[in-house]
């Protein structure tokens, strides 16, 4: 799990991958402005890194769902079915 200084409504775990998403893209569009301070902009890098971090980890956790769900009766789990996963 991540931990930031954030306040518990603002903790990137407790959010969905879909806001994460969107607040993220938010964020980058914000940065690409150039218009905010070095500080707010320092402020928003390290938000955007944990929700990153928040985003690939809900990734994995599909991943491994997947594969489970996948999985032959002999443990396998074949090319064919991730190709066809995706």
């Amino acid at each position: 799990m991540i931990t930031t200084n954030a306040a518990p409504e603002e903790t990137p775990s407790l959010k969905n991958f879909e806001s994460s998403m969107a607040e993220l893209e938010s964020i980058v569009r914000m940065l690409e402005a150039g218009e905010s301070s070095l500080e707010q902009a320092l402020s928003a890098f390290e938000r955007g890194i944990a929700l990153t971090r928040s985003c690939q980890l809900q990734l994995d956790q599909a991943e491994q769902r997947v594969r489970v769900l996948l999985e032959t009766p002999e443990g396998l789990v074949t090319q064919e079915l991730l190709d066809a996963a995706n």
